[in-house]
């Protein structure tokens, strides 16, 4: 990991609404390359709105979002990758028709890579992807995602499905990743296994920023795990995050 500020994703009162609801209340936030970052929060928190904005698959309502200082468009967007929750591909593909796809749509898909991924979660290009598992599926769009050499990546709910033996996979190549000098963000609500390998939270509540903090200061200062910080933060908040 880096060390010193150098922001690379950052947004300035950033705020999105769908009619009378407000996704993304005023987010400031600056996001800094070289770490991996656990976006936190309940259903309904603006963690998926927050990131698609950042993608360019959403506009906001008003304020900023920024990517070294360019403001986030169809330019920035061969700089991002972004693994959604919803599934996004045809029926008639195989993973490998996947790999083919991505490599027509994006200049820094490796197609070396993707076969590595894919080994490592246990595909194969043969395999039809209206067959596959949601585990199967959920793996599928991780590694088509990290196939990519793109300076962001961001992962919203990557885990979801995924046995305990998959999981050790993903996270193996999500520190790969992290050796670069790229910035990753991953949205969970394992919040156990983000533990395991992200070195910085970020703590959404209701569509606001509630606290941004490196998870070994929190330590050191309050003597708190991620885990023991969430449940302080959100207790027994619930509901669904439609956005």
């Amino acid at each position: 990991m880096r060390s010193g500020k150098d922001i690379m994703l950052s947004s300035r009162d950033l705020t999105k609404k769908y009619a009378s609801v407000t996704a993304v209340d005023h987010v400031t936030l600056d996001l800094e390359a070289g770490h991996i970052y656990a976006m936190l929060g309940p259903n309904g928190s603006g963690k998926t709105t927050w990131m698609k904005m950042a993608a360019g698959l959403v506009k906001p309502t008003s304020g900023a979002i920024e990517l070294d200082g360019r403001t986030i468009s169809p330019d920035t967007k061969r700089d991002v990758a972004y693994m959604s929750t919803e599934p996004y591909f045809y029926s008639w593909m195989t993973v490998k028709n996947v790999g083919k796809y991505y490599k027509d749509f994006f200049d820094d898909f490796s197609i070396e890579k993707y076969r590595h991924l894919l080994d490592r979660m246990e595909l194969t290009e043969a395999m039809k992807t209206k067959n596959l598992s949601t585990g199967m599926m959920a793996k599928l769009k991780i590694a088509v995602t990290m196939a990519r050499n793109a300076r962001v990546i961001m992962l919203d709910e990557p885990l979801n499905g995924i046995d305990l033996i998959a999981r050790d996979a993903i996270v193996k190549s999500i520190l790969e990743v992290a050796e670069r000098d790229t910035l990753l963000l991953v949205s969970s609500h394992m919040v156990e296994e983000l533990e395991t390998f992200a070195d910085r939270a970020v703590f959404m509540k209701h569509g606001k920023l509630i606290l941004t903090t490196g998870i070994r200061e929190l330590s050191d200062r309050e003597g708190k795990t991620i885990v023991e910080k969430y449940r302080e933060i959100y207790g027994h908040t619930g509901g669904d995050e439609s956005k």
